[in-house]
């Protein structure tokens, strides 16, 4: 059996558009990944099907309801014991850490809101955790399931062609990632590094921390605040600003 993600949308169709492609694909193909979607239109009472109403106290736009949310998720946990999460512009930020933790498990259930969102009576009923891709709003919560999806699928075994391969990501160690090249050896004028053409691989990871602590000094310098570095990463960063200083002042 592999990870099972039990998804409840409105747009099934445009969930599954994030296994037919690419990574999440072959993650599938492998038994890796188990995708499951539910819709909550199925589990209306009317002959019109309507999963949303006017929000009490008036306001703009519609609220998904509460009946129809719970009657899907009670019948998802009869298929899965995974937490349920709904993805919200009001939950916590989304981490590679809080990513790796997911993967960790065996399930999960993410619940997508539309409109103005859904009951708060079925978050603090049936959700056990909520989590935001960004500050910023979308028209549901699917495009962020997929993110998730896409994110946890990554980390599980046997997934990606190399083992290592997550490991060197951006945040998995609390750093941006490193500089990448291939071939050609020469682009616009530009060259590869020498180190990485050396052959020298205790020179190379050498250079790979220092351009990954460099990198996230310049560029997310948050990453950095209250993490304890050691005396050899205090002086690979030192000698990168030098170099980046320099690099700047000509």
């Amino acid at each position: 059996m592999g990870f099972r993600f039990d998804v409840i949308t409105l747009f099934p169709e445009l969930v599954e558009s994030v296994v037919a492609s690419g990574m999440p694909r072959r993650a599938v193909e492998q038994g890796a990944v188990e995708l499951h979607c539910w819709n909550p239109r199925d589990y209306t009472k009317d002959k019109h099907r309507t999963v949303d109403d006017r929000p009490y106290g008036g306001g703009p736009g519609m609220v998904m309801k509460a009946d129809c949310l719970l009657d899907t998720i009670r019948d998802v946990k009869r298929n899965s014991s995974g937490k349920v999460i709904y993805l919200s512009p009001q939950g916590q930020p989304l981490t590679q850490s809080a990513v790796r933790d997911m993967s960790k498990q065996e399930s999960l259930t993410l619940l997508c809101g539309r409109y103005e969102g859904v009951d708060e009576r079925v978050i603090e009923l049936a959700v056990d955790e909520e989590w935001s891709i960004g500050d910023y709003v979308l028209s549901g919560g699917e495009l962020g399931a997929m993110v998730l999806i896409d994110a946890v699928s990554r980390l599980l075994p046997n997934v990606l062609g190399h083992q290592d391969s997550a490991e060197q990501d951006s945040f998995s160690n609390g750093l941006l990632d490193c500089p990448h090249y291939t071939r050609p050896e020469l682009v616009g004028g530009l060259g590869v590094p020498s180190v990485l053409k050396s052959g020298n691989h205790a020179e190379i990871t050498k250079w790979r921390k220092q351009q990954s602590l460099g990198r996230t000094q310049k560029r997310r310098p948050d990453l950095l605040e209250g993490k304890e570095l050691n005396e050899e990463e205090l002086n690979l960063l030192s000698d990168y600003l030098k170099v980046s200083l320099k690099k700047e002042a000509d």
